[in-house]
Parts: structure tokens; C-alpha cells; sequence
């Protein structure tokens, strides 16, 4: 089978500093896999680069076939299949469907679609009846769930988490549990940088262990 995401030979350094030195990592499509290591591992690090969001120093990624070109334009064309959410994630100081729809109204999406689509992504994330709500006001577990649904509601095919569970408490982790396999089933493939010692086992994810920039 063909790899769905597959790096080579990356390296990430930071002046003479090497925060992250990979040379090979392969992810199959709709499969969820766990990140686990201590802080500074270079989770975080790997994270952004799958994201597209910061350029290795070197080597190469392919994504769906596709070699990986840091050029702007092929970037964002690559960028509407892949979304990553923070560990603190940045949210506006207005409603929680002003928020959602955020991403929707940068890409042309029509006003009653962005109703409709928020709505669903509400419902998913267990927040349904949250719209009008403003963001800041929530608690920081509801939050990441807000900045969660902001990323369902792109409908990637490549969703990346940071440590999403690292605010909530246990009915969200729980809900977050559950809801992780339907969106695999749903043709996503999920990684998930986690600090959790059973979540990974408990989501039957595919567990890649980091150490000082390296897989174990």
C-alpha cells in the first residue's frame, strides 16, 4: 500500500542545535496514531512540519502521492486537506459560531452552508446550543472543543492534535475518546501528540515513540 503521508530523511535544526532528526516515518490513511514523549522531544516540532507550517532544514515529505514543494501557492493548495490544532489554541473574542465559521468564509463557503456545517461540527464536539456563546468565556476544555469543531468543519483529510486533551476533563476526554474513531471512519486520517500514558491504547492508535528528536 502506497502511503498516505511518508518523510525522509527530515532534519529540523535550529542554528547548531538538531530538534529533530527523522529518517524514515511512513502513515497509512484513516488510521489514528499517538505521539508520545517527554516535553521536547520534538512532537510539537513534527507536528508543524506535517501541518506545513514550518520548513524542515531538510529532506523530503510526500503527501498523498505528492512531493512536498515549499513554494507558496502548491503549499495552499496541500493546506485545504491538513489542519492542525494547538495545544492553546487562538480563539476571537466573539461567538462561538463566528469562530467555526471562520475558516468556511475565507474559502467562499456560502452563508446558509456555513450555518448548516457549523451547526453539524457543533453537534459532533458535544457543544450543540454553544453558538452564540462568546469563545473567551468558556472554559479552557470547551475551548479546545470549540477549536476542534473549527477544524471538522474544513473536513480535512490530514487532522493533526497537539495535546487536544491536555485541558479537558474527564466527560470531554471521554466524548473525545469516542468521537476519534467515527471521524477515521469518516475517511480521516488523525496524529495526536499526546502526554496521556492509556489514551493512546485506549483509542487502539498506532503508537510512535520520540526521544530528543529521534523515534525509538
Amino acid at each position: 500500500m502506497t502511503p498516505f503521508l511518508s518523510l525522509n530523511s527530515i532534519e529540523m535544526r535550529y542554528n547548531n542545535h538538531v530538534a529533530l532528526q527523522l529518517e524514515e516515518l511512513e502513515f497509512e490513511p484513516q488510521k489514528i496514531y499517538s505521539l508520545v514523549g517527554s516535553n521536547g522531544c520534538g512532537k510539537s516540532t513534527l507536528l508543524q512540519i506535517i501541518a506545513l507550517l514550518l520548513k524542515p532544514t531538510c529532506g523530503q515529505m510526500i503527501f498523498e502521492g505528492q512531493k512536498v514543494v515549499w513554494k507558496k501557492h502548491d503549499l495552499q493548495q496541500m493546506r485545504l486537506n491538513i489542519t492542525l490544532v494547538h495545544q492553546s489554541p487562538y480563539l476571537f473574542s466573539r461567538s462561538v459560531r463566528h469562530n467555526i465559521a471562520y475558516g468556511l468564509k475565507l474559502r467562499g463557503i456560502h452563508a446558509k452552508e456555513q450555518h448548516q456545517l457549523v451547526h453539524e461540527a457543533l453537534e459532533i464536539v458535544g457543544l450543540d446550543g454553544f453558538g452564540r456563546r462568546n469563545a473567551r468565556e468558556l472554559s479552557g476544555g470547551e475551548q479546545q472543543r470549540v477549536a476542534i469543531a473549527r477544524a471538522l468543519v474544513l473536513r480535512p483529510r490530514l487532522l493533526l492534535l497537539d495535546e487536544p486533551t491536555s485541558n479537558m476533563d474527564r466527560a470531554s476526554i471521554d466524548a473525545f475518546d469516542q468521537l476519534l474513531p467515527t471521524l477515521v471512519d469518516q475517511g480521516m486520517t488523525i496524529i495526536q501528540a499526546t502526554h496521556s500514558p492509556d489514551q493512546p491504547e485506549r483509542l487502539r492508535s498506532t503508537i510512535i515513540r520520540m526521544e530528543d528528536g529521534r523515534l525509538l
